[in-house]
């Protein structure tokens, strides 16, 4: 759901809050009076100042009680303050207000946005503790608690797109959504649909074995006198069954998320005016349900991709590359992008080689791939670069077709990388990156910032760097 916590700014903390936050570190004394020497305190609990580390220190208040938290700052950089926001706004949960002493003046962006992430939840008529409602930050500067703050909504709202389920998240929904978004942003939106899709088989193929028909989106933010043009590219695949290349049970649990590149899109758009980004963006989402029925693509089945490529389909559960394909096909064709990018919760093999909380970063362009592995350690979204390994291409290769969708020996190796391969064939040899973020994009508990369900993850890694 939207995030509820409200926040706001104060020189110093205002009387005797009833709840104070007061930082402290392995080179940072906490700067309040404890009915002990603090140093003893610290030492009695072991406290070594590790960012999500908190001391609750009972404190009196008149006739009551107050409590002082101190939360651990770490190293003080930007990782480290989102964690020790986090682990204060959830200490705080079910409270009315929280105050906050900020331990520097350009530090309370990182701070709020930790802080109003860990708030988020989402639930369907279920109840359970209120977040905090409100958040005071003692110190810091307006714009950057703003800044802070925006990064937060924005993720937020991915997390909802992501965390909604399919029986409500169709393809239609999803561009409902994101002409919404539009609306609200400043942005111009254009919904592709019926036989307005005809070009793009790679979508209508995914899509013709569901009663809920695809649809293509397109946003376009375009500020005055921008330096470039970038293009995102999302893969939103509203629910994956894996089609008739069936997947199993435990496997489809999750497939609601699996339209998560989608959402990141959508979301990290929706804050570009606000950001003032000096570039020009268009992102394109692809939305497609991968169901089964009779009308369902079949495995040995040959498409036609946007721009005329056929692809020979082996996998039909490898169908996010074939929606992927036509956007981008159709971005090189006539958007004329000086950078492609794209996310998407693409493969296995990508989670298999990098766990869950590192993004694949696959580029053909070094200073593309430099930016982006930069704005993923400042915005906390980190990736790791992968390699195209040109000797795998030949995997693609396919009897009947200009390509197949999957490796033809079906020998399940490299399975990021031939994905990789397969979409770098429809960028026209465009500056470009591939984002497999099916790994982060969903969590299974929280964790700092991180709620349990959809992430939000490359929303702040995309904001860092097109705003950069």
């Amino acid at each position: 759901m939207p995030i509820e916590t409200t926040t706001s700014l104060a020189e110093r903390p205002a009387g005797e809050p009833e709840l104070l936050a007061v930082p402290f570190g392995p080179d940072l004394a906490p700067a309040v009076e404890l009915p002990v020497p603090a140093a003893a305190l610290l030492a009695h609990y072991e406290a070594k100042g590790e960012p999500g580390e908190i001391v609750e220190v009972p404190v009196p208040r008149g006739d009551g009680v107050g409590r002082i938290l101190l939360y651990g700052t770490g190293d003080g950089t930007a990782r480290a303050l989102r964690r020790a926001g986090a682990s204060v706004a959830r200490k705080a949960r079910g409270r009315a207000s929280v105050t906050v002493t900020v331990p520097g003046e350009g530090e309370v962006a990182a701070l709020a946005e930790g802080a109003l992430l860990a708030t988020y939840t989402f639930t369907i008529g279920k109840g359970g503790s209120s977040p905090v409602r409100e958040i005071v930050f003692a110190g810091g500067d307006e714009r950057a608690l703003r800044r802070g703050e925006a990064i937060a909504r924005a993720t937020a709202l991915a997390r909802d797109l992501v965390n909604t389920p399919s029986s409500v998240k169709t393809p239609a929904w999803l561009a409902d959504q994101a002409k919404i978004v539009a609306a609200d942003s400043g942005l111009d939106a254009r919904v592709w649909e019926g036989e307005q899709l005809a070009e793009f088989g790679g979508i209508r193929a995914v899509g013709q074995g569901s009663i809920s028909p695809p649809r293509l989106v397109r946003l376009s933010y375009a500020p005055r006198d921008a330096r470039r043009h970038v293009v995102l590219v999302g893969k939103g695949i509203t629910f994956d069954t894996g089609g008739l290349s069936l997947k199993p049970t435990e496997g489809m649990k999750a497939m609601k998320t699996d339209m998560a590149g989608g959402a990141a899109i959508i979301a990290a758009m929706s804050a570009l005016a606000a950001f003032e980004a000096p570039v020009r963006v268009t992102g394109l989402v692809a939305c497609a349900e991968n169901a089964i029925s009779g009308s369902a693509q079949r495995p040995s089945d040959v498409i036609r991709q946007y721009g005329g490529r056929t692809v020979e389909v082996l996998n039909t559960d490898a169908e996010g590359r074939l929606v992927l394909a036509d956007a981008l096909a159709y971005a090189d064709a006539e958007l004329e992008p000086d950078v492609l990018i794209d996310v998407a919760t693409l493969t296995g093999a990508a989670k298999v080689a990098l766990g869950v909380n590192l993004g694949a970063l696959y580029a053909t362009d070094e200073p593309l791939a430099d930016a982006l592995l930069a704005a993923g350690e400042v915005s906390g979204d980190r990736l790791w670069r992968m390699p195209l390994v040109d000797d795998y291409r030949d995997m693609l290769d396919s009897d009947v077709a200009d390509l197949a969708n999957v490796d033809r020996k079906m020998s399940g190796s490299a399975g990021s990388v031939a994905a990789a391969l397969f979409l770098r064939e429809f960028t026209g040899g465009r500056p470009w990156a591939h984002l497999d973020i099916a790994g982060p994009a969903r969590a299974g508990s929280d964790d700092a910032e991180i709620t349990k369900g959809g992430t939000g993850f490359g929303v702040r890694l995309l904001l860092s760097y097109l705003a950069g």
